[in-house]
């Protein structure tokens, strides 16, 4: 009699094991889901939020090229006196204040995006640098000229810059 009493015992508990085991196991997968459904939610308001920032960036990132583009920066930024170092530092120091002006765009663009704006920048001061050291070069006037016709006789690094930029954001759409 016993016995029975406690086989009838284990046969009414088995079922609601079982109805328990399946019931956690309904709470947990759906516990996983929402979780899962807010994290999507979250970035998702994060990306729309964040997608302005980052188109900001990359424009002020092309505006920055186009104003140190050799030819732009020759017109913006005229000679103050005959001396060639004079102007090459003038030069040297615009761009370097437009690129410090627009460091903080870094976080919103991709670090290759970065370091091909970087480069192109020192590319720039580069050619300047070369201009100004050649011979022929001896007085500002001169220094522009210089670096003009090496502008018409191959592209600027500003503008390589710039089609890998306009390359990078229409890959965000």
């Amino acid at each position: 009699m016993e016995i029975s009493r406690i086989i009838d015992l284990f046969l009414f508990a088995i079922p609601s094991l079982i109805v328990g085991l399946i019931a956690y196991h309904f709470f947990k997968e759906h516990t996983k889901n929402e979780d899962g459904r807010r994290r999507f939610l979250l970035k998702k308001d994060m990306q729309v939020n964040a997608m302005p920032l980052r188109l900001q960036a990359y424009e002020r990132m092309a505006l920055f090229l186009e104003r140190v583009s050799p030819s732009k920066l020759l017109i913006r930024v005229s000679p103050t006196s005959s001396n060639k170092e004079d102007y090459e530092s003038l030069l040297i120091q615009s761009i370097e204040q437009e690129f410090e002006h627009n460091l903080s765009q870094q976080i919103y663009i991709s670090d290759k995006c970065w370091s091909i704006v970087t480069t192109a920048k020192n590319a720039t001061i580069q050619l300047i640098r070369k201009a100004s050291m050649l011979e022929k070069t001896d007085t500002a006037n001169k220094l522009r000229e210089v670096v003009l016709t090496e502008m018409m006789e191959r592209r600027s690094p500003s503008d390589a810059a710039l089609s890998f930029i306009k390359e990078e954001v229409s890959e965000l759409w």
